[in-house]
């Protein structure tokens, strides 16, 4: 599992924008930068979608106050999913969204979680980290469903 001082894995990343979807080198995309990755287990489901991705909309400008170059919502869902819930939330163009379909990136920060159950498959675990030129400088995970205390935008101010 990822942990604090190791670096962001090497892979390749799927950013939503206005057009098509860009394909981007982890490296490509947070090298240099200092980063605030948050994950969620599905664009729509109801914590994602009421509690955690507007909780970073609301405290955009005061995380990048702190230095922040950018903030990124992570979930294993599609890119044409992503999209329409970027579209929708108004966060396209604030928050960079990240595609993680087959769950690659997921599964190599060993985040996953099997959903299953709740008919989602793998899925990612509700999370926050700070990376700060790739290396995870602070990590903020969810212990349970239905959370987004943890891993929500104040504890991640809270860690800046």
């Amino acid at each position: 599992m990822a942990a604090v001082g190791e670096k962001f894995p090497e892979t390749e990343l799927t950013f939503i924008t206005e057009d098509q979807p860009a394909l981007k080198s982890s490296a490509e995309a947070f090298g240099g930068k200092k980063v605030v990755l948050f994950a969620v287990p599905g664009a729509f489901t109801p914590t994602c979608h009421a509690n955690h991705l507007p909780g970073f909309l609301t405290h955009l400008d005061a995380i990048k106050a702190k230095g922040v170059d950018m903030i990124a919502c992570l979930a294993v869902n599609d890119p044409f999913v992503m999209k329409v819930w970027a579209k929708d939330t108004g966060a396209l163009g604030k928050i960079e969204m990240i595609a993680d379909g087959a769950a690659i990136a997921t599964k190599q920060l060993g985040l996953e979680m099997d959903a299953s159950a709740f008919g989602l498959g793998i899925r990612s675990r509700r999370y926050a980290m700070v990376i700060d030129d790739m290396t995870i400088t602070a990590l903020m995970i969810e212990d349970g469903p239905g959370k987004a205390d943890i891993s929500g935008a104040e504890s991640v101010l809270a860690a800046l």
